[in-house]
């Protein structure tokens, strides 16, 4: 089968081709294992993490985890699904399903939590495994390319809203706004109809987006805002943008971080935060940490009821190193996709 595989370390910026394009052998399912034929696969900034080393994934490891297709087969014990069934894998490869955080439901914060595409091989390639319990039925509303950015860009931007404790008619902001933040702002248009969404993005091209998308104001993080938000979810890879943040946040509102890491290059930025003017007033900053498999199961269920789309950018699968210099340089319009067949 085609592979594109992480070998080592890089800086995408220098290396026209980090992830090599490789022939490997069609993994075959352990016990309670579905060997997938897949068929679309989401590009997320989590990818450029683990290519540039902030990330800790296992080398040489295959890439990406917003993957769909159809069951081939199954192994020993795996009956859950039929062949030719049509399902998706998301960030959360597998947890222990034993510890006290996996028994109350919070398996995002197992010790043994398994990132697909980090810690097991991912969908960036023809063929994928993956346990079948972490494997989720797509709705027949959606084509595999429109399904693949629910499975993370969608669904851990439901975990990110689900955060924030936001009400309907308080304001809310989003700082970037590549695929996970433009399908948060489709949520909250349909969830909260009477709150205000405003958008901080880099260029004008992702402002002008965010307004069609229904956001009632946008501009760039440093620009002055006409209202204080009751909360704000930053998509961003980088510091400033947290701090600029809590500035704008009202008394007692929450800033959600949604990134696996963030990027070292603007540290100096943490050396700005003053308590009186960015922290006080009981202003809280939570982290989100992975999925659950009960994150990806409503949101797919949510997004079929609302018909909440994400706007993609369609790439074959040999072209996966120029749609991640693109996410990494700021081309984005909504999501990015590979094309695997």
């Amino acid at each position: 089968m085609k592979a594109l595989v992480l070998e080592q370390f890089a800086d995408i910026i220098k290396e026209s081709a980090p992830l090599r394009l490789r022939e490997l052998p069609v993994p075959v399912p352990a016990d309670n294992e579905i060997l997938i034929r897949v068929s679309a696969c989401g590009v997320c900034h989590t990818e450029l993490d683990e290519i540039e080393g902030r990330a800790s994934p296992r080398l040489p490891v295959i890439p990406g985890h917003q993957a769909v297709g159809r069951v081939v087969s199954a192994g020993h014990g795996a009956n859950r699904f039929k062949p030719n069934e049509r399902v998706g894998v998301a960030w959360i490869f597998s947890a222990c399903g034993d510890c006290s955080y996996c028994s109350r439901g919070l398996e995002n914060l197992c010790s043994d939590f398994r990132g697909t595409g980090m810690d097991a091989n991912g969908g960036y390639a023809e063929y994928m495994t993956v346990p079948e319990q972490f494997a989720y039925r797509i709705p027949d509303v959606f084509t595999d390319y429109e399904a693949a950015p629910l499975l993370c860009a969608g669904a851990i931007g439901y975990r990110s809203l689900q955060l924030t404790g936001l009400r309907n008619g308080e304001n809310i902001g989003l700082t970037g706004f590549g695929g996970s933040g433009h399908l948060v702002l489709k949520m909250i248009r349909y969830k909260f109809p009477d709150s205000k969404v405003f958008v901080f993005a880099r260029n004008t091209a992702e402002q002008s987006f965010a307004i069609e998308l229904g956001a009632y104001w946008a501009g760039d993080i440093p620009q002055p805002c006409p209202e204080k938000m009751q909360a704000i979810i930053d998509t961003t890879p980088v510091w400033k943008p947290v701090v600029a943040s809590l500035v704008k946040l009202a008394p007692g509102g929450r800033l959600v971080i949604n990134a696996i890491r963030k990027e070292n290059d603007d540290q100096n930025a943490l050396l700005q935060l003053d308590y009186s003017k960015h922290l006080w007033q009981e202003k809280e900053i939570k982290s989100v940490a992975n999925i659950t498999r009960k994150d990806v199961a409503e949101f797919l269920q949510l997004a079929a009821e609302l018909q909440i789309r994400p706007d993609i950018e369609l790439y074959p699968l040999e072209q996966a190193n120029r749609a991640l210099y693109e996410l990494k340089t700021g081309k984005i319009r909504g999501a990015k996709v590979l094309r695997i067949v």
